[in-house]
């Protein structure tokens, strides 16, 4: 699936998740690194697709089956599609080798787009500099994937000048 001029095999898993999404009326927001590489058109390593979609304001503070906002027909679809649901706590579901996870976020200022007839939501490159500084600081992420985020925010602070 060719998007913004940039091709990753994940990015057509995104979107069939996304249509199942909007079908209960959820626009999702593609996050992560596949999100970054259609904004930048530059390689990423993609491991995971990061999804998030309307959720809890008290994020990570709400008991787990509120942060997501329609948790149970989120899981239904994903369910739908083949996906099992692996880590509750992370809202982690895999299919073979693909993972996807899932996180409620506040959605304003978040660019809507629309490919195929499917709507989605994606950060622009000032919005995820923002993001990767602010998760950079984060302390589970320094250990997980500090090195990658670096990149990320070096090369993103290069391109934003």
């Amino acid at each position: 699936m060719k998007a913004y001029g940039y091709e990753n095999p994940k990015y057509s898993v995104f979107l069939s998740v996304a249509k199942q999404l909007n079908e209960c009326g959820i626009v999702p927001v593609l996050m992560g690194s596949l999100g970054l590489e259609i904004v930048t058109t530059k390689n990423w390593d993609v491991g995971d697709i990061d999804i998030h979609i309307p959720g809890d304001s008290r994020g990570w503070s709400a008991p787990v089956e509120e942060i997501i906002y329609q948790w149970e027909e989120v899981k239904k679809q994903l369910e739908g599609l083949g996906f099992s649901l692996v880590d509750l706590h992370e809202h982690a579901f895999e299919k073979g080798t693909l993972r996807v996870e899932f996180a409620g976020i506040a959605l304003d200022d978040i660019k809507q787009i629309e490919d195929q007839g499917i709507r989605y939501r994606l950060l622009n490159a000032t919005q995820y500099y923002q993001l990767y500084q602010a998760s950079s600081k984060d302390s589970y992420r320094n250990q997980k994937n500090n090195q990658k985020d670096f990149a990320k925010i070096a090369y993103l602070a290069e391109h934003l000048k």
